[in-house]
């Protein structure tokens, strides 16, 4: 999980990225606290600043995208889903 903080604007970048919204997030725990360190995620949802959503990385987030056969993905961060609220 973490909270999305900002955006990132590139104009150079690898094909794989090219029309993804990369978004800065910051990783929380179940209490909305700040764990680790900001990364760079590709949004596949269309998540906006201040809101929370579910990460996944490695394979799952280069799945994550459609792309044409053949085409590698560099990415290994993607955000793919907006959590409406957290129950404990």
């Amino acid at each position: 999980m973490a909270k999305v903080v900002g955006s990132v604007v590139s104009t150079q970048k690898d094909p794989s990225l090219v029309g993804r919204k990369l978004m800065i997030v910051q990783p929380v725990n179940s209490d909305g606290q700040s764990v680790r360190h900001q990364e760079v995620a590709a949004d596949s949802v269309g998540a906006g600043v201040g809101e929370y959503v579910l990460l996944v990385r490695g394979a799952g987030a280069r799945r994550a995208s459609q792309l044409d056969d053949g085409i590698r993905d560099v990415n290994d961060c993607a955000i793919v889903g907006i959590i409406d609220r957290f129950d404990k």
